[in-house]
């Protein structure tokens, strides 16, 4: 939040990437959504809601969502934050704006995350609210397990990990060594840890990649609490192929 010119749009399009979130900026909002919506009192909480609701979408999916607006008012403010949680960011760059009634409705809030003050560039102060809301693993959480070979790792195993996130919170993907034993076992567990990172990137702090000896067998004594599920993916993810995958890695390679 923050006054016009304060810098907020500039924050948050270097913020989202660092982040992979969605953003949202207001005046992309009131043009292509909330048309209805003029700049009364009632309309600027409403907007705030909407603003809400929208970034709600976006946090269900276990993916960050950044709200780029003005929210001048404790009205707006409660409404946006209703019912969720979010990191404040005020910025506060500038004494005055150029629309002098903004200005004069414009209260400062009393409480935020992080202020962002003149001093300091929009990546050094990106840098800061990414470091404060990317979560870090917690190895005493609940967590979910998955084990396999990844060879390679791909959308469907992708597609796993995310409902696993979404069902439990966090989860620790341990890779089979199984590397060179067979030809369709080419890549070394640092190979697929790299694949793994990168296409989990936007879930940074809640997965664990972990190297496993070439596990066959999974046994548990008297029922101990564990819940083992299996998970079914779409018809179109289940259908991936790791060989084709691999087959496309190979030519890709060949033409390099």
């Amino acid at each position: 939040m923050g006054l016009p010119g304060a810098g907020k749009t500039t924050l948050a399009r270097v913020l989202a990437p660092r982040l992979n979130a969605v953003h949202f900026n207001a005046d992309d909002v009131r043009r292509e959504i909330n048309r209805d919506l003029g700049f009364t009192a009632a309309d600027r909480v409403e907007q705030a809601r909407r603003m809400g609701w929208l970034c709600d979408q976006v946090v269900k999916t276990g993916c960050f969502a950044v709200a780029d607006f003005i929210c001048p008012t404790k009205e707006a403010r409660a409404a946006f934050e209703a019912g969720r949680s979010s990191f404040i960011v005020w910025v506060d760059r500038v004494r005055q704006s150029r629309f002098e009634d903004t200005d004069r409705i414009f209260v400062a809030p009393e409480r935020y995350d992080l202020r962002v003050v003149a001093e300091g560039s929009a990546e050094y102060w990106a840098e800061e609210v990414a470091n404060r809301v990317r979560p870090v693993f917690d190895t005493k959480r609940p967590t979910a397990l998955f084990v396999g070979r990844y060879q390679p790792f791909h959308n469907g195993h992708r597609a796993l990990i995310i409902e696993g996130l979404r069902r439990v919170g966090q989860v620790c993907i341990a890779v089979r060594d199984t590397a060179g034993t067979d030809g369709s076992n080419p890549f070394d567990f640092e190979y697929v840890r790299a694949r793994i990172e990168h296409a989990l990137r936007e879930f940074e702090g809640r997965f664990l990649v972990v190297p496993l000896p070439n596990v066959t067998h999974v046994f548990y004594g008297r029922d101990v609490g564990y819940a083992v599920e299996r998970i079914d993916l779409d018809l179109s993810l289940q259908a991936i192929s790791a060989s084709d995958v691999r087959r496309r890695l190979s030519l890709r390679a060949e033409h390099l």
